[in-house]
């Protein structure tokens, strides 16, 4: 903990990188980020433009922002989004699940579920998809990075709530290049300690003085950061624009395909000695959770059965699956004096999110006589040791795994998406105002339907668990090729789920903005309306398991694991039938003090509407499908924030103090939630630079806690699970024309695990070195390490049991993986 000590000390001195961005899309943030030989931009020109009306100098602007140039991505040593975001100032994202579906909030916000609730994560001005926590279907499943991107822009709070629908806490948009700077690259990588091959490339150029295009992409396969015995990443994307400009605006098509599978990393086994508030972990004797997965070669199929109750086989190795189809417009022209803003997208999304779930791991004895009686046997169920007894210490650890076997279609994730605006700025006396007005129409639709299994495996790493089967003492098997049973018995039934709901999502808006001298004052409208219609398919809602006898290998025989097969209700399903209205609002004032300073103060309100995570709960009728709860559908956030900005032309240093009131509702896993959290805290970004060093900062103190609960007042005063006091970034770094060598370092302090204050996981810092050489003008040689350290990382716990009094089960990110690439631009 001293390295983060150390991080808290400098950062307040030293992350506001700068934006740059003209009104509505990336083209000026390409001129500066395509080549890393670039000069920074400059220090007058700061124009932000994502979550505002109209794009202005942030030093006359009432917000608080951050933006990362595509340059700056590659030194990051990031292996996901979740780890680009770590360079965000107030921005907290957890990476343990592997490299998507990872928890995002910012500031003091909840984070009470998967995902990213509050936050709304878009690319290119529109959101990925409309709920940024849906079921095994988080925003980031749907996006890349790779050299198509030309810059982050992020902004926490203000108007995020008024100039985007579902987006209280605030925006991060990744803004794509458009070849408004010719030229491309081509960049190979590869891992040096794990398995990964990629290549990335892009090209930008004119057709004529007025036509630009722009494509790019990638491809990859690899075991990836850790062992699976297969290769869990596999495919690519590919991402093409052309540019049409013209007197007072441009007209841009794009598209996008996307095609490729990561695996997914959830809880794992890992030794967890100690006291609830000195928690020590460390691997296990075969097993580091760490560097390991409880996926296999020996394990690479699950029979189950479909949305139809087909019998069907789908591929463990899928992990999450995403295949993504885009089609999309951007135009911005004048009209008069008006300047109108049209975009519109289509996505045709669908995917798998499947992968094992430990519910109980203990000695292979004792899962024995917990599930096959006294006298009990395991025998392996497939692998090289097929047939042959487990033995007591089999692994060096003798652990058994009762495996959830969580598989997940995607079916159709559909998003159709259109923002239009119009902006004019009148002139009154010695200032100016700034109207702005627009609407938003989004079509979401969420058809998934979920299948469960159940079976035994032991725990060992380098890709080689084996599935395992159990007897009784009198020999009567118990489950056949692993399974115990076709459902999530090992989870309490677990009754499957099939969902098949169009959200529509309405919003009109609009703003006033003054600017007089120093002073600006503005403020803005969202009123938002909208509804769903489908169905929800669950036994559940009638109260049953949905669990009954099914022949699945076909032999005529109905075995102990057949008799329980999950189904689900083909017929009678419950409709989801419901409208809902709400809005939003955002003012604030800003004052130029001098050209390098600027002060600030906002007051906001917005909203969630939740989606997916109440369907088949308490908040909807199962006979109507209406709202039973109408105060469950909306989650409202309150802030209000204070702020400063100073900026020279090698030194900024922002400061926000803010305050937030957060309603929550939820309803999937674990009880349902409806409570509300308050928090307070101060963010700070700074950056330096002289000669050939550099220093970029970040950190967020924030006190968070549960202020109400109508359903568990014993946590009211409680800090809330996973929030830290504490986190922040620090990057200096060196640069010459030939090389640059620095370090990016992401520390958080303890979290409790519950929101019971008891079980407390350590504070953590990620080291991440990066070396550049450039031996000609053209070439760049990169090496990065990820976790140079191995730090634990440890960001959910499931606390040891009296089955297993040492061994608990835990999210970790990965260990030190280090990474190399070579680029050519062109």
């Amino acid at each position: 903990m001293k390295a983060f000590h150390l991080l808290l000390t400098i950062a307040p001195i030293a992350l506001a990188t700068p934006a740059w961005a003209n009104d509505g899309s990336a083209d000026a943030a390409q001129e500066s980020a395509t080549s890393q030989s670039a000069a920074a931009p400059d220090a007058n020109k700061q124009v932000f433009s994502t979550g505002v009306a109209k794009g202005r100098d942030i030093l006359d602007s009432a917000i608080s922002t951050s933006s990362i140039r595509e340059s700056q991505v590659q030194k990051l040593s990031a292996r996901s989004l979740g780890e680009i975001f770590h360079n965000i100032a107030g921005v907290r994202s957890e990476i343990s699940n592997g490299e998507v579906n990872n928890n995002v909030t910012v500031r003091g916000l909840p984070m009470a579920s998967t995902g990213a609730k509050f936050l709304q994560i878009q690319e290119d001005g529109l959101p990925i998809v409309e709920f940024g926590d849906i079921i095994t279907g988080s925003a980031d499943m749907f996006m890349r990075a790779d050299l198509n991107l030309a810059a982050i822009e992020a902004i926490r709070g203000g108007s995020a709530s008024t100039f985007a629908s579902n987006s209280p806490a605030g925006i991060i948009n990744l803004m794509s290049k458009t070849g408004d700077v010719e030229g491309g690259s081509l960049m190979l990588s590869t891992g040096l300690d794990y398995e990964e091959y990629r290549a990335d490339f892009d090209y930008g150029a004119k057709i004529s003085d007025t036509l630009r295009f722009h494509v790019g992409g990638f491809y990859r396969q690899g075991e990836g950061p850790r062992s699976a015995g297969y290769d869990a990443l596999k495919g690519g994307q590919i991402k093409f624009n052309i540019t049409k400009e013209f007197t007072g605006g441009h007209i841009r098509l794009y598209a996008k395909l996307l095609d490729d599978r990561t695996p997914v990393y959830l809880p794992m086994p890992m030794s967890v000695t100690g006291t609830p508030s000195d928690l020590k972990f460390a691997p296990l004797p075969g097993f580091d959770a760490n560097k390991d997965a409880l996926l296999s070669r020996y394990i690479t199929s699950q029979l189950g059965l479909d949305e139809n109750n087909n019998t069907v086989t789908h591929d463990i190795r899928d992990g999450s699956r995403t295949k993504v189809k885009t089609i999309g417009l951007e135009a911005q022209f004048e009209v008069k004096d008006w300047s109108v803003t049209e975009r519109f997208r289509y996505s045709k999304i669908s995917g798998r999110y499947i992968t094992p779930f430990p519910a109980i791991i203990a000695p292979g004895a004792t899962v024995a006589a917990l599930f096959g009686g006294p006298g009990a046997t395991l025998r392996y169920a497939g692998g090289p040791n097929k047939g042959q007894l487990v033995p007591a210490n089999a692994n060096g650890n003798g652990l058994i795994a009762a495996l959830g076997l969580a598989d997940n279609t995607l079916k159709s994730f559909d998003n159709i998406t259109n923002d239009i605006r119009v902006s004019r700025v009148w002139k009154l006396g010695d200032g100016e105002l700034t109207t702005t007005a627009g609407f938003y129409k989004s079509r979401q639709t969420i058809a998934t339907s979920s299948d469960y299994a159940s079976a035994l495996s032991d725990v060992v790493g380098g890709g080689k668990a084996s599935l395992v089967d159990i007897s009784t003492a009198t020999g009567v098997p118990l489950s056949e090729n692993g399974y115990y049973t076709y459902d999530g018995t090992f989870f309490g039934g677990y009754p499957r789920k099939g969902i098949d709901v169009d959200y529509d999502t309405n919003a009109a808006f609009g703003s006033l903005n003054f600017k007089t001298g120093p002073l600006a004052i503005g403020g803005s409208l969202r009123y938002d309306f909208g509804g769903a219609q489908g169905t929800v398919s669950s036994y559940a809602l009638s109260g049953s398991v949905g669990s009954f006898p099914r022949d699945m290998n076909g032999n005529g025989v109905i075995s102990i694991p057949e008799s329980q097969v999950g189904f689900l209700p083909v017929t009678g399903l419950s409709p989801v039938d419901y409208t809902y209205h709400y809005l939003s609002y955002s003012v604030g004032v800003n004052y130029r003090v001098a050209e390098p300073f600027a002060v600030f103060a906002r007051y906001s309100r917005g909203a969630r509407a939740n989606a997916d995570r109440l369907l088949g709960s308490a908040a909807i009728n199962p006979v109507s499908g209406a709202l039973a709860n109408k105060d469950a559908l909306i989650d409202y956030v309150k802030q209000a924030e204070a702020g400063f900005k100073y900026r020279t032309s090698h030194f900024t240093l922002n400061g926000t103090a803010f305050m937030a009131n957060t309603l929550e509702h939820n309803s999937y896993f674990g009880p349902t939630i409806d409570r509300k959290y308050k928090a307070y805290g101060l963010e700070l970004e700074s950056s330096y630079r002289t000669g050939i060093f550099s220093l970029t900062a970040g950190a967020t103190y924030t006190h968070a806690e549960i202020s109400n609960d109508r359903l568990d007042p014993t946590v009211i005063g409680n800090k809330p699970a996973g929030a830290p006091t504490l986190f922040g970034y620090l990057t200096p770094e060196i640069s010459t024309d030939f090389f640059t060598v620095g370090a990016n370092l992401y520390g958080i302090t303890s979290r409790y695990s519950t929101d019971l204050e008891d079980y407390k996981m350590p504070g953590y810092v990620l080291v991440n070195p990066f070396v550049q050489v450039r031996p000609t003008e053209r070439m760049t040689v990169s090496v990065n390490v990820n976790n140079l350290f191995n730090a634990k990382g440890i960001t959910t716990l499931v606390v040891p049991t009296a089955l297993a009094p040492t061994v608990g089960s835990v999210t970790a990110l990965n260990g030190r993986t280090i990474s190399a690439s070579v680029r050519f631009n062109f």
